[in-house]
């Protein structure tokens, strides 16, 4: 079957050949970054925060921020820091349509699941953004992940039971305001959570005001330890939108 197939695969890849998912330049294979836009992305690396996992030069001190404020979360795994590239990326993905860039997000999310974690949750979309759009992008992350390591999706357990105003260009406070009991856990999601080392999955991780509320009710259900993995986080001086 696939000698076949292959004439028709050799045709498909010469009229549409894969494409670099940072600028669009024909690249080796799908998902697969060209080498310029490899090298302009700062991929996120120790050493960084004992607690919260921003980019440090000591691994084994707090930033400043987990100091004053200790994080309602157990640290952020964030694949890249969010720069023009990456922002690109997850435009086109949430309102661009292009889910693709979704598996080339969970590819490069699969090396940061430690072994023990146990169960990936999504952010969830309010139901009439998820009607707007067709799609929860978080969701489709977390899918890819878990194809990848093996981590079941437990999409049902969080539910955003208020929608929210658009969180570009909003601050600190007023992000942790609009976010302000908008999720809520689904009926027995306690006994999915209880004594598990989970991962919430997300786009972006901005202010840590949508991570810290979700991540208050997984902790609240029971859940052992509850850390972030996302595609990018914006670190100091980058754009906050």
């Amino acid at each position: 079957m696939r000698a076949l197939l292959a004439p028709w695969r050799f045709a498909v890849d010469a009229a549409l050949p894969p494409r670099c998912p940072g600028c669009g330049a024909v690249s080796g294979a799908d998902h697969l970054f060209c080498a310029a836009c490899w090298g302009s992305l700062r991929w996120l690396t120790p050493p960084w925060c004992a607690s919260c996992f921003h980019p440090l030069a000591d691994s084994e001190v707090l930033c400043a921020r987990c100091t004053e404020h200790p994080p309602g979360h157990d640290g952020v795994r964030a694949a890249v820091g969010y720069d023009a590239i990456a922002r690109a990326m997850v435009l086109r993905l949430k309102h661009g349509g292009h889910i693709a860039y979704a598996e080339t997000i969970a590819a490069h999310l699969a090396r940061l699941v430690p072994d023990k974690a146990e169960l990936l949750v999504p952010v969830p979309l309010h139901r009439w953004r998820l009607w707007r759009r067709g799609f929860n992008q978080a969701a489709l992350i977390a899918d890819g992940v878990g194809r990848r390591r093996g981590v079941p999706v437990a999409r049902g357990v969080l539910r955003r039971v208020r929608a929210t105003p658009m969180l570009r260009g909003l601050g600190r406070r007023a992000r942790a305001r609009a976010v302000a009991e908008a999720f809520a856990l689904a009926p027995a999601s306690v006994q999915r959570l209880a004594g598990r080392h989970v991962l919430l999955v997300d786009d972006v991780y901005t202010s840590g005001a949508t991570a810290e509320a979700c991540a208050g009710l997984l902790r609240a259900a029971g859940a052992a330890r509850v850390e972030i993995l996302c595609w990018a986080r914006v670190l100091d001086g980058a754009q906050n939108d």
